[in-house]
């Protein structure tokens, strides 16, 4: 990877050098393709872990895709296995359990830092001789042409121009892409923040991932590796807004009780708490996800609700099946940025988007309802649910990203 470029023609320009932008340049690297990362921050690749990092839940599909583009190597050490999944509702009976071993996998998924999933990407990139990267940088113009796009970025207080074939939109939920192309977006306001932190517990995870549904929104514990003598776990802690801001701001003790009333004694008692980060939830997803010379993948394409820890999994898909359309069209002398390509990644990717987004919405949506008959039917239907192996596999198939047509990197495979 080069830190610095001229400016030569690219076969692709991804605008955002994050976690997805970075993974799709890693899953194109090993091709005869030049590709540039712009990205406005820069990447500190040699900056420690912390104990306030916040954990990012990484799907069995997600893994697969990691070690077929060679990340996984770097990122193994530090991620959590998650080998049992348990769902419950506060208050209520019913509870549904997914176990590895019915899967027939070592763990239903993953549990890492997203500042460890980033130092593996850089350091998979460095090993690539076809990417250059350009940070800190903006993204200020673009024009789309018949024969490719021209993008403006501002560098050091200077205007750089770049020529591509395609133009990939990585650059998140509030894409400055997707605004400079006009291209709206659907967006719904869950009225609900999401508290992240991570805590210490009393009593091992044993790699159980928790999921909680109680009155003011779900509330997951995520295994995390030990941090030094003690156990240790993220949670995603989600609030109505009006109140998410009341608790950010609690004493630790305070706070440890209140998470402590709403979580149970599973873990034990919670210890301690390290730093905590709010953010306000909705649900976006773009009426195009292709153009002529240009594709968005991950938040740019669609910001979800993080129940069931489906988001970046998703855009990890966006990044297989893009990365093999575009290697389909490049063997086979075809440009990669004719909308007649860029239309088999969107027709592919619609039917996951929209049942993940359906699939996610739904539980907000049911779980926040407090309808006694409704709540009646949510403890009933979990405990129905745990005693229907047929009905968890297919959960289980979809919680680990191996739902549907799979890319080949999402099952394990090179491009």
């Amino acid at each position: 990877m080069k830190k610095t470029t001229k400016n030569p023609p690219y076969d692709l320009v991804i605008i955002g050098g994050g976690m997805v932008g970075a993974s799709l340049a890693c899953a194109l690297g090993k091709q005869a393709l030049r590709i540039a990362i712009v990205e406005a921050v820069p990447l500190q690749a040699e900056s420690q872990p912390s104990y306030d990092d916040r954990a990012i839940a990484l799907s069995f599909g997600t893994h697969k895709i990691f070690h077929a583009v060679g990340v996984w190597e770097h990122l193994a050490p530090q991620a959590t296995p998650i080998k049992h999944i348990h769902v419950s509702e506060q208050g209520a009976f019913g509870v549904t359990r997914l176990h590895h071993s019915d899967e027939g996998v070592q763990a239903l998924g993953y549990v890492a830092a997203a500042r460890d999933i980033g130092q593996a990407l850089i350091r998979q990139l460095h090993s690539l001789n076809n990417v250059d990267l350009i940070s800190p940088a903006q993204l200020s113009g673009l024009h789309i042409e018949e024969g490719g796009a021209t993008i403006t970025i501002n560098q050091d207080q200077q205007d750089l121009t770049l020529h591509c074939k395609l133009l990939v939109a990585a650059d998140g939920g509030q894409s400055t892409t997707r605004q400079l192309l006009g291209i709206s977006a659907t967006k719904t306001d869950y009225r609900q923040s999401a508290i992240i932190a991570n805590v210490s517990t009393q009593l091992p995870h044993n790699h159980v991932a928790f999921e909680r549904f109680t009155p003011s929104g779900p509330l997951a514990v995520l295994p995390m590796n030990m941090n030094g003598d003690e156990q240790r776990c993220s949670i995603v802690w989600t609030q109505r807004s009006e109140q998410a801001k009341t608790i950010l701001e609690l004493h630790d003790p305070s706070f440890l009780s209140q998470l402590q009333q709403s979580f149970g004694n599973r873990l034990g008692r919670f210890l301690k708490v390290g730093k905590r980060s709010l953010y306000p939830l909705y649900l976006m997803h773009v009426q195009e996800q292709v153009r002529p010379r240009v594709a968005l993948i991950g938040n740019a394409a669609h910001t979800l609700h993080p129940i069931a820890g489906q988001g970046f999994n998703l855009g990890l898909r966006d990044v297989a099946a893009l990365a093999e359309v575009i290697v389909n069209a490049h063997h086979s002398g075809a440009d990669i940025g004719e909308l007649t390509v860029l239309q088999r990644y969107a027709q592919w990717r619609n039917t996951d988007h929209k049942r993940i987004i359906g699939f996610t919405d739904t539980l907000v949506r049911v779980f926040s309802n407090h309808f006694r008959p409704l709540q009646t039917a949510r403890t009933t239907g979990l405990w129905a649910l745990d005693s229907l192996p047929p009905a968890k596999h297919l959960l289980a198939k979809h919680t680990m990203g191996l739902a549907g047509r799979l890319p080949r990197l999402a099952r394990g495979l090179p491009l």
